[in-house]
């Protein structure tokens, strides 16, 4: 029987990625696929290192830093001195806690009155909330809204919890159990009609879907190299709005966000000016270079093309989850859909580990599966990831 003809995009793409050959890999929302290209880079790297020695900082190194700053910069419609890099995102989210003060009228950024209360979400990834719960000491005040459904959280919810006395919305673009595109847009008008920022994590979004941070008003949008950007783990990207990078004078710092940081000056630290003030630290270079790897195939796709095949595959295996008796939790709207089909299992650690044992790599949450669908992926491989849950389900 004749194979049926990839689609284009998978054709181009999927030999760049050799990992595909060893396993059914659906798990993108955890892991994005190792490219050939930030393999490249990396060894580039090690070569660097091996022939410069230290004087690969001064002449190679930070080069590639800036590129990776510009890289993501384009993907998310920023400027180059907007962006920070940082280790993790509980790195970005600490810097940018040290910088607000809401309860004291003697920090840069006080608002008056005093807004301590920082509006979050149930279905946040945890580290948005601990940053703050953490900062209870410090003024600090969570508000947590509720999902309805485990799927999203209304806008109206958002509206009703935003008010005089909040200082920042901090929440996520694409829901990390359900795949849900907010709209940060919204959000951000209502933080800034309350005199309130607004922050988003945007780890499962940008790369998989179109990103406009200067369309959505946000002031802070964070997103990193580990899932859909395909740079892997020990790099985040923080985008801090122009304007408002002056007014920020973070306290978790260190010697990469000085104005000079080659002057090594111990008697007076100037802050740079741009987004650099964010970057406390030395950062990891071969993550740097995995990531541009990685970003510079985002950037000849063209992520229009890529959210377009992913929303392809997603729609082929939701249909086939369906036609196999078992239903996906997953958005009404497949507008506000993107990359993750949660289906919910008894016992998902133990459907994950036979899934694994029949070369399928998947990932779980509480109460479900979690599958992500890649624009190198399949329809073929859709078929036996469901081939293969049915067979592990029933036994």
């Amino acid at each position: 029987m004749p194979q049926p003809t990839p689609h284009p995009l998978t054709a181009r793409w999927r030999s760049e990625f050799p990992g595909l050959e060893r396993s059914v890999y659906m798990n993108t929302c955890s892991l994005g696929q190792l490219s050939r290209r930030s393999m490249d880079g990396m060894q580039r790297f090690q070569e660097q290192w091996l022939s410069y020695g230290a004087s690969a900082w001064y002449e190679l190194w930070l080069g590639e830093m800036a590129d990776a700053r510009a890289r993501f910069a384009r993907l998310i419609n920023a400027q180059p001195h907007e962006i920070a890099i940082l280790p993790s995102v509980g790195v970005a989210l600490s810097v940018i806690g040290s910088s607000l003060h809401f309860s004291s009228p003697l920090r840069p950024f006080a608002l008056q009155p005093a807004r301590p209360e920082v509006v979050v979400t149930e279905l946040d990834f945890p580290t948005i909330p601990y940053q703050w719960m953490a900062r209870g000491e410090e003024g600090a005040e969570l508000r947590l809204l509720a999902s309805p459904d485990r799927v999203q959280v209304p806008l109206e919810s958002f509206a009703q919890a935003i008010g005089p006395r909040t200082g920042l919305v901090a929440t996520t673009h694409v829901l990390f159990t359900s795949g849900w595109v907010q709209d940060i847009a919204a959000i951000s008008a209502l933080a800034h009609a309350a005199g309130a920022l607004c922050l988003v994590d945007g780890y499962q979004a940008a790369g998989q879907i179109p990103v406009d941070v200067v369309a959505a008003g946000v002031d802070v949008y964070i997103s990193g190299g580990l899932k859909w950007l395909l740079g892997g783990p020990g790099i985040v990207f923080m985008y801090v709005r122009e304007e408002l990078i002056p007014q920020l004078h973070p306290t978790t710092t260190g010697w990469f966000a000085a104005k000079d940081m080659f002057k090594f000056n111990p008697e007076r630290f100037e802050m740079a000016e741009d987004a650099r003030r964010f970057e406390p630290g030395t950062p990891a270079v071969a993550a740097v270079y995995a990531a541009n790897g990685g970003m510079a195939i985002i950037e000849e796709i063209g992520v229009q093309a890529i959210r377009a095949r992913t929303a392809e595959l997603d729609v082929d295996l939701i249909r086939r989850l369906r036609a196999a008796g078992l239903e996906p939790r997953i958005p009404a709207d497949p507008a506000r859909h993107a990359g993750i089909v949660m289906l919910p299992v008894e016992n998902p650690p133990a459907v994950v580990t036979g899934l694994k044992e029949r070369g399928i790599i998947i990932d779980y949450r509480p109460g479900a599966l979690r599958l992500s669908p890649y624009f190198y992926n399949t329809e073929a491989e859709n078929q036996a990831l469901v081939d293969g849950i049915v067979e592990v389900v029933n036994g």
